[in-house]
């Protein structure tokens, strides 16, 4: 009990993120298959990080330091909110790939595939901060065996994201492939509120570059869904369909 009120007192933004995310999905997906989305991703997601401490697939090799043991939960050498934290990131990226989709094609490998890239762009903000957490509330977590090229970040370590978002959305569709959801829009405000909070973060320990990297990607990722969006509701509009019949 004591490892649970320190996992709660040590990452309380987690699980404020984690209880939109069960908001959210009850609106969108229902409790059930929320709970279940939850179940489909969290095992990849904390596979991958125990084969990645081991063998560096797939998100590069790192270490956990081992700074917050005998304060939080850890189920073998990985603390169990990171692992967690997948599960809530992976539904934001999902319900904004549906957005960005639009309808144009099923629910799917698609949008599973389109879901893993945004998470990653996510984690583009995410872990250049992640490994700064000895200059924030973070702490000290975890380091790569050799700092990446992106702030400290390897480029492996996006791939593996994108592989982890895909495959963790993509068992979800396998198992319920009418689980598309109703709607998105509670979901994709938890990713930009995700997002805010990294960018803010960010600012505050004084990175204003990597701020600004992270957030010039993200209005380009917005303004392409705008775009997305805008060209779907002209197709759809009774003008363009008459136009088409003629």
């Amino acid at each position: 009990m004591d490892l649970v009120v320190g996992t709660l007192a040590l990452r309380p933004y987690v699980f404020v993120f984690l209880a939109l995310f069960l908001l959210a999905g009850a609106v969108d997906l229902g409790w059930r298959r929320t709970l279940g989305f939850g179940g489909c991703v969290w095992p990849v997601a904390w596979l991958s990080e125990f084969s990645s401490t081991r063998t560096g697939v797939p998100f590069g090799y790192y270490q956990y330091t081992g700074l917050t043991c005998g304060r939080e939960l850890y189920i073998a050498d990985i603390p169990f909110v990171d692992a967690l934290s997948f599960t809530f990131l992976a539904y934001a990226a999902f319900c904004l790939a549906r957005a960005a989709l639009a309808g144009r094609e099923p629910i799917g490998w698609t949008t599973a595939i389109v879901a893993g890239v945004l998470m990653m762009a996510l984690d583009v903000v995410i872990d250049p901060l992640a490994v700064r957490g000895d200059r924030w509330f973070l702490g000290r977590l975890f380091a790569y065996a050799t700092p990446g090229i992106y702030f400290g970040v390897p480029l492996s370590n996006f791939l593996g994201w994108v592989i982890v978002g895909a495959v963790g959305v993509g068992v979800y569709l396998f198992l319920a492939p009418d689980g598309g959801g109703r709607r998105v829009w509670p979901g994709v405000a938890l990713y930009y509120g995700v997002l805010g909070f990294n960018l803010g973060v960010t600012m505050w320990i004084g990175e204003w570059f990597m701020a600004a990297g992270g957030a010039v990607l993200h209005l380009a990722i917005a303004a392409a869904i705008w775009r997305i969006q805008r060209t779907v509701v002209t197709q759809g509009s009774p003008e363009n369909r008459g136009a088409q019949r003629a």
